[in-house]
């Protein structure tokens, strides 16, 4: 049926354009990610793609796109598609520990870098964010669909 090919059709599509791996498709988004490394944005982009038939891309910020203070090439002509996650430095570098331990990567000092330079970013072109610390991705998804006036396409079964 119809709805089931949607839900599907949009989980493949946060699978093809996760992680900014392919942004050629950004077009199609309904919405784009933006956020430091771990901080939630893979699982966001599949709960609303699985739950609402959401077509969700996301583009991970890293270094190179702090440099300049300005919003990543890959995503400057979505801007009205663009949200952000954040996540408290602590919380993050623990997540991070787990996955590259005593890494630079991994550092508080490299996650509160991240995190205050993405919410700079966000500010500074005006791009919703939600803090992603204390919510579920459920409740992050809504959250976020709410702000950004996005309605389900595919009711789940």
């Amino acid at each position: 049926d119809q709805v089931y090919k949607d839900r599907i059709d949009s989980v493949h599509f946060a699978i093809e354009n996760d992680d900014g791996g392919r942004t050629r498709h950004y077009d199609k988004a309904d919405i784009i990610l933006l956020g430091p490394s771990r901080c939630g944005k893979t699982p966001t982009c599949l709960y609303m793609a699985l739950q609402f038939g959401i077509r969700a891309a996301n583009y991970p910020l890293t270094d190179d796109d702090f440099e300049y203070g300005e919003l990543p090439k890959s995503v400057r002509h979505y801007k009205h598609k663009l949200f952000g996650l954040t996540i408290d430095p602590l919380r993050l570098a623990n997540i991070r520990h787990e996955r590259k331990p005593d890494s630079r990567y991994a550092s508080l000092k490299q996650c509160k870098m991240e995190v205050e330079e993405a919410e700079m970013l966000y500010q500074r072109f005006g791009i919703p964010y939600i803090n992603s610390t204390h919510f579920s991705v459920e409740e992050i998804s809504t959250r976020m669909m709410d702000e950004a006036g996005l309605e389900r396409r595919a009711a789940p079964k």
